[in-house]
């Protein structure tokens, strides 16, 4: 049995996977998977998570 796409909930592993890990109190921990770029993509769109967001460009 494979992982679920946080996206679309399909086989992560039938595509071309895209795993997201965060620093969570010092160490890295997977948050999300998705079957390809397009899904995560999506996900970010979808959940507006750039929104509000900036690089420090210094």
């Amino acid at each position: 049995m494979g992982l679920d796409c946080t996206y679309c909930g399909c086989d992560v592993e039938a595509h071309d996977p895209v795993y997201v890990e965060e620093r969570v109190e010092g160490a890295r921990e997977q948050t999300g998977q998705f079957c390809n770029y397009g899904c995560l993509s999506a996900h970010v769109e979808a959940e507006e998570l750039a929104t509000g967001t900036v690089c420090n460009l210094e």
